[in-house]
């Protein structure tokens, strides 16, 4: 999703680039992942550790294509991971975007960054045609669910358990995940 010119967004006076995450990231995202706790026991039942950061670069949904998954990260101006969205392009049908996941920093949280990256990103994947967007979003996790709605986002339907998620197991104690889903305005 990044351009060969690399997104830059300002928020609370302070510069962010969204590049493409890269192999010498993963102490800086495994950082990430620690601090970002409160999402992964609300949507996996269990702290981050170091193979989640790990199952990024192979983890993948059937039938999507390897060359339209994008893990994106947010470097603040030290170069440091900020956040991290992970997306693919044209999953599950050609005109659609999935996110998997789309992380910021706690400290980070509710100062607008997180806005100002959705609606960067939005445009940037409309501007590649796509006209819809899913993502998910653990039930009952209050501030992701705020997240999503204040963007335009909508439960798809009735949340369910999850056998599998992409082309990997579920853990026994990953709870429920909401689905939800935005139309794009058209170009």
């Amino acid at each position: 999703m990044s351009d060969e010119t690399p997104l830059t967004i300002t928020s609370g006076g302070k510069q962010y680039a969204i590049r493409d995450a890269e192999p010498n990231d993963e102490a800086d995202l495994l950082a990430l992942f620690c601090a970002c706790e409160d999402y992964f026991e609300s949507a996996t039942g269990l702290p981050s550790g170091p193979g989640d950061v790990q199952s990024l670069f192979y983890s993948l949904p059937e039938g999507a294509d390897w060359d339209d998954k994008h893990i994106l990260v947010i470097a603040d101006e030290t170069g440091s991971a900020a956040g991290l969205v992970e997306a693919v392009l044209g999953y599950p049908t050609p005109d659609t975007c999935s996110v998997g996941l789309f992380l910021l920093h706690p400290d980070l949280r509710g100062a607008g960054l997180g806005s100002e990256l959705a609606v960067t990103l939005l445009r940037s994947v409309a501007a590649r045609g796509a006209r819809h967007v899913t993502a998910t979003v653990p039930l009952g996790w209050e501030q992701g669910e705020r997240f999503v709605a204040s963007h335009g986002f909508t439960p798809t339907g009735r949340p369910s358990p999850r056998p599998h998620v992409g082309n990997r197991q579920a853990g026994p104690r990953e709870p429920v995940l909401n689905r939800v889903a935005l139309l794009l305005p058209s170009p």
